[in-house]
């Protein structure tokens, strides 16, 4: 596979089609996102509320992600690898709509399952089953349907001695355990993980790699952002560097992770 370098997306942008095909998942098009925050430490809101009545505030811009080309084919998972800041989780929270991007747009087809970070969608003082009825409403599901999946996501999440303990008692390991035996049960043609399997223990990581090889195998299209090199090697069929917001290379995965590993030396 042919690598892309950010320059080759500079000369190629007229050649690029101004709408997505019928094979194309998620199209990201000339999409930036550009942040404001005060020049300087305000140490108060009272402080802060009177400099902005008297116009002394003054704001930098900073452009979490820039000029960013970028076409995902349906049943494709897609890696995205970076340094910490780089603009991965921006990126996965702008194809997840929970950001609306500062230029550019964003196509995305199909339902789509975000997991951002453990525990989103959950709340703390409501019980697992709670917030597994919860969640599947978030995802557009009624509670009949969600009674329907219940067994089969407590099943996965190896849960039931605690699913009607409140989840401010679970431990971080079976947030992440709970949220995404939802996300994938639901069966999702979009699903978005961002650093959330690294928060399981060892046998729970396999078993979730085992259901991502079934989400492969079925055709749905997976956002993988992580800084784990040999699950994104062994998972992904192409892989996205990102830098400072920018969007370095896209490609073959050994090519690009090796291209990574090789800028940290």
């Amino acid at each position: 596979m042919n690598l892309l370098t950010i320059s080759d997306i500079e000369k190629d942008r007229i050649k690029q089609p101004a709408d997505m095909n019928g094979n194309t998942a998620i199209l990201l098009e000339k999409v930036g996102v550009c942040y404001r925050a005060p020049d300087e430490r305000i140490p108060s809101i009272k402080e802060f509320a009177i400099r902005w009545v008297q116009g002394k505030i003054k704001h930098r811009e900073f452009w979490a992600l820039k000029d960013i080309n970028l076409s995902i084919a349906k049943g494709e998972t897609l890696g995205v690898i970076g340094h910490n800041g780089a603009g991965k989780s921006t990126l996965s929270k702008l194809v997840a709509r929970v950001l609306k991007p500062t230029t550019g747009r964003i196509v995305v087809r199909g339902r789509v399952a975000p997991l951002l970070e453990f525990g989103a969608g959950f709340h703390g003082e409501l019980t697992g089953r709670e917030n597994v009825f919860l969640n599947g409403s978030l995802l557009g599901f009624s509670r009949r349907e969600m009674a329907e999946k219940f067994k089969s996501i407590v099943d996965f999440a190896e849960l039931w001695d605690f699913i009607d303990a409140p989840m401010r008692t679970y431990s971080s390991g079976m947030w992440a355990r709970l949220g995404f035996s939802v996300a994938t049960d639901v069966k999702p043609d979009i699903l978005i993980i961002d650093e959330v399997l690294s928060v399981g223990d060892e046998s729970f990581q396999r078993k979730s790699q085992a259901r991502m090889q079934e989400f492969r195998n079925q055709g749905a299209t997976v956002l993988l952002v992580s800084h784990n090199m040999n699950t994104v090697l062994e998972m992904c069929h192409k892989v996205a560097w990102i830098n400072h917001g920018q969007l370095m290379e896209v490609g073959d995965p050994d090519t690009v992770v090796a291209a990574y590993r090789n800028s940290q030396v």
